[in-house]
């Protein structure tokens, strides 16, 4: 007998019908108290070598439906690699198509990063004596706002933050964080132990854990978007927005990047502040430099496609980037990743994957050595 199952970590799924295998019928469930959903993540089981028809009803009425022309799901046996699977978009229906080879298999938007994987990082990251922990607080679902500070803090030395995953469904984001925190954390690596001699970094891996674990899109435990509440955040609201915003105040900010993934545009690429009323030519000097080294160091990156200027119009501030770029006159930039492919240098058995976004996480600190 076929089932599907999506009741675990970062689960999601609505199961309406799956008496034929050519037919099984499925729902994506919207983020808690929001209308936000796209993100799925649910197992098959009991169906090695049956051809399998899943149709995902709600896809054309999601938060993005352009983000699944030319999107490909990816599919697991053993939760570590993942791989895509043929998946078209027509009437308003996410169609994915599948012969398993083992009868359980998991598919999902992403490659997803689990609750454990995230306690992994940080036992790993804090085996590290250059490394230290703290919780910022908790969030409305009683769980730990991690906080990773490598370097010491000393007179005359750079502060640098990074957050990930304010969209839990962005699981690229901790992907890159993780590939980041290995490179930074290398003793044998001349970039890494000349930034840690010049800088201290700030690393929030997971910003959402609650809308992670619930298997969330865009939103928090309340169903409030992060990433438009960097203007004034309530902690009975957003209390994962406020408690970076007070250690930031108590830390300064050189530099900040914030990690995300683009359900749209298949291509990295950068967003900055420049649709902010403060923004200075010595910001706008700064991320064009920024740009420049992150080209040069990275053929995944380019500089043809991404967000206008003026994208957010007046909802500029409220969004990390902008507000901390404002608050501190630093270079602030959002680095956005795709969920299908880099059309730029496309690999169709993987598309965009863990290894890319691990490989662009590390890659990303020599521009921010250049860049202080």
């Amino acid at each position: 007998m076929i089932t599907i199952s999506s009741q675990f970590d970062g689960g999601n799924i609505d199961t309406v019908d799956t008496r034929e295998p050519s037919n099984i019928l499925l729902n994506i469930k919207p983020d808690h108290e929001s209308d936000f959903y796209q993100w799925f993540y649910f197992r098959l089981q009991g169906a090695q070598g049956v051809k399998c028809r899943m149709h995902i009803l709600n896809a054309g009425t999601a938060a993005y439906p352009d983000g699944w022309r030319d999107y490909s799901t990816v599919a697991s046996y053993d939760r570590v690699n993942w791989f895509r699977v043929p998946t078209r978009f027509e009437d308003g229906r996410l169609t994915i198509e599948h012969c398993p080879d083992k009868g359980l298999v998991w598919y999902a938007y992403f490659a997803p990063y689990s609750g454990e994987r995230h306690q992994d990082l940080l036992a790993r990251a804090l085996a590290s004596p250059d490394c230290q922990y703290a919780s910022l607080g908790q969030t409305l679902d009683g769980r730990e706002l991690d906080l990773l500070t490598v370097g010491q803090p000393g007179p005359g030395k750079r502060v640098i933050w990074l957050t990930a995953r304010q969209h839990p469904g962005e699981t690229m984001a901790e992907w890159f964080m993780e590939g980041l925190l290995e490179r930074l954390l290398d003793n044998q690596d001349s970039v890494a132990r000349e930034l840690l001699s010049k800088a201290v970094f700030y690393l929030v891996p997971n910003m959402n854990p609650d809308g992670s674990a619930r298997g969330h899109l865009r939103t928090n435990a309340a169903g409030v978007n992060l990433n438009r509440e960097w203007t004034g955040p309530r902690l009975e609201r957003s209390p994962e927005v406020h408690y970076v915003l007070v250690r930031m105040e108590q830390t300064g900010v050189d530099l900040f990047l914030d990690i995300h993934g683009d359900e749209v545009l298949p291509y990295n690429f950068l967003a900055g502040c420049g649709g902010n009323p403060s923004f200075s030519e010595k910001q706008r000097q700064l991320e064009s430099q920024f740009r420049q080294d992150l080209l040069a160091a990275s053929d995944e990156f380019q500089l043809e496609y991404g967000y206008a200027d003026d994208q957010f119009g007046q909802e500029a501030l409220t969004l990390a980037a902008n507000q901390v770029g404002h608050r501190f006159n630093c270079l602030a930039m959002t680095l956005e990743m795709p969920f299908k492919d880099n059309s730029n240098r496309p690999a169709p058995s993987e598309g965009w994957s863990p290894e890319r976004s691990k490989k662009l996480g590390s890659t990303v600190l020599t521009p921010i050595l250049k860049a202080i």
